[in-house]
């Protein structure tokens, strides 16, 4: 089916607050978010969350190499999608993708994409590395801020939690930049897109849901060397990572000190 591209936006769907609702209406900028998709993983099926009112989705469903899904919590665009994109409505999931369980529709890996809402882009993100080994490629629009701390490296003052926790089982690019000229409403901040592509790593080479804490801990109180911010964690041995802050350690020195906080239990 060819679509006429719109902008949608002068349609009856009211950009809710509590929802972090600001829906796209720069068709480049859409159009760019989508060519961001690069069939890493060899994937056929792509999962939009928050389609809104289908900016993105347009552009989607002129993909061949995949199918389409979305994921809408708000009944109202809900109803709106099914209207304008009947083709689409077998594969239109109405609930949260929080609560989303992934075996009842996509017994593949899957793809992600999406306009995330910003009140809740960390939490996405801790779900997806919930089930990363079923997601082998996200291509997602966030506030500026979260998606260049995302795509930040070691030594970075943006570096942070996600950026680690991520980084240990994603390539991540950033992509883009968007003005909020492009949203409506716009919302106060710049917009970031990035792309993240799963690495090799099957599994880390320590506890991994002490790498979790570990990491969580030592940015908790960044300031500090981490052998007083990982106090809470026990009582390290000397090592020159404890030296650092944590902004300075790279994904394979944080399985390290994980490693050794895990030989403080032994």
């Amino acid at each position: 089916m060819k679509t006429n591209y719109k902008n949608r936006n002068d349609s009856k769907v009211r950009a809710k607050k509590h929802l972090g609702q600001h829906f796209l209406k720069d068709l480049a900028i859409a159009r760019k978010i989508v060519d961001g998709l690069s069939g890493h993983g060899r994937y056929d099926k792509v999962l939009e969350i928050g389609p809104g009112m289908g900016v993105l989705t347009q552009f989607l469903l002129e993909e061949n190499s995949f199918s389409t899904f979305v994921i809408e919590i708000d009944t109202e665009s809900v109803d709106y999608l099914n209207q304008h994109f009947a083709e689409l409505s077998p594969r239109i999931i109405s609930g949260d993708f929080l609560k989303f369980n992934p075996d009842d529709f996509f017994p593949e890996p899957f793809a992600i994409i999406g306009n995330f809402p910003y009140n809740i882009s960390s939490q996405i993100f801790f779900r997806a590395l919930q089930i990363r080994d079923r997601i082998p490629e996200i291509v997602c629009m966030l506030q500026k801020e979260v998606a260049q701390r995302i795509a930040s490296p070691p030594g970075n003052k943006d570096y942070g939690i996600l950026s680690v926790l991520l980084q240990a089982f994603y390539d991540i690019d950033y992509l883009v930049s968007v003005p909020p000229g492009a949203f409506d409403p716009p919302p106060k901040v710049q917009s970031g897109v990035i792309r993240l592509r799963r690495n090799a790593t099957v599994s880390l080479d320590c506890d991994e849901k002490l790498f979790f804490r570990v990491v969580k801990t030592a940015f908790n109180q960044r300031r500090k060397t981490l052998r007083n911010a990982l106090k809470p964690v026990g009582e390290f041995p000397e090592h020159p990572l404890l030296t650092q802050r944590a902004e300075q350690l790279s994904v394979n020195d944080f399985v390290e000190l994980t490693r050794l906080a895990e030989s403080l239990n032994k």
